[in-house]
Formats: structure tokens, sequence, C-alpha cells
């Protein structure tokens, strides 16, 4: 499997940790919208460390065979080898329970993904995740749209 990680060196990865949602990845790859700038920096920097699972990876997969990356021209290529390039693929483990229920089934996956793993940043547009951002910063996980982040909450926050 691709990673942007050899395999069980990710403890020992020191960078803060993200969680990208689909249509943050589509917006990146995509849609080029302005508002993924600085993630899009900190991404090919490596400045953070993006997490995902073959299921994120499988959806964006399932969104790009629509009509979506005919409408918008998108290299499918392209984008896989870049999710490959940035991402660091790991199984999603198992907690006891979600401490966070999302009301959207499909969404659960990211907040399980930051919640079990250290993430400090899930990336989302999604109402749902959305509506979940006071309670995830009860347990270290900072929901936030890309537009909203930028290097400078990096710095204060590694502080």
């Amino acid at each position: 499997m691709p990673s942007a990680s050899a395999p069980g060196h990710i403890a020992d990865d020191a960078r803060p940790r993200v969680v990208l949602d689909t249509q943050v990845v589509l917006d990146w790859l995509v849609f080029r919208d302005a508002g993924c700038a600085a993630l899009q920096t900190a991404l090919e920097t490596r400045s953070v460390f993006w997490l995902a699972t073959p299921a994120m990876r499988d959806e964006l997969e399932h969104v790009l065979g629509r009509d979506v990356a005919l409408a918008w021209g998108a290299n499918r290529s392209a984008i896989a080898q870049a999710f490959d390039r940035y991402a660091c693929m790991i199984e999603p483990g198992t907690a006891p329970y979600p401490p966070l229920r999302c009301t959207d089934p499909d969404d659960q996956m990211f907040i399980d993904l930051a919640l079990n793993n250290g993430v400090r940043w899930l990336f989302t547009r999604d109402r749902a995740l959305l509506a979940l951002a006071r309670r995830a910063r009860l347990h270290g996980v900072t929901v936030l749209p890309p537009a909203a982040w930028s290097p400078q909450a990096m710095q204060v926050l590694s502080s």
C-alpha cells in the first residue's frame, strides 16, 4: 500500500497530524480552491502528517468516478498519485466506542481516525463534521475548514 511514511514510523513522526475529508481533497486537487493554499503548502512541504485510510481513498476514487472528474477535466491518475505521495495510509483500528457520533455515517470514519490517532486538525467543509467541532476540541482535535487554517495557527499551537 503506498504511503508517505514507512510503516512503523508513524509513532515516531513529530509533525502535527491532520485528516482531510474527501471534499477537502477534491477542493485541493480537483477544484484548486484558493482556500486550500496554506494547507497545500503544509502538505507539500511535509510540515504536517496527513493520515488516511483505505476507505478514505476508496471514497475519493468513487467520487471521482462520478461526473466530477469529467466535468472538471480532472486527471484521476495524477490525483491518485498526489494522494499516495502525501497521505500516510493506515488501518483505522478500533476504539471501545467513538466518543463522538457524526450525524452522517459516511463521515464517521474521519472523526474516528482523528480521535484515535492524535490528530491535531480535521479539515472539512461538511456540516455534520463541523457540528462536532466544539466537542472534538475537548479531545484535542480542531475541526475546521481549510480556509480558516494558517501556518501561524500551527506555530501558536506548537509553542
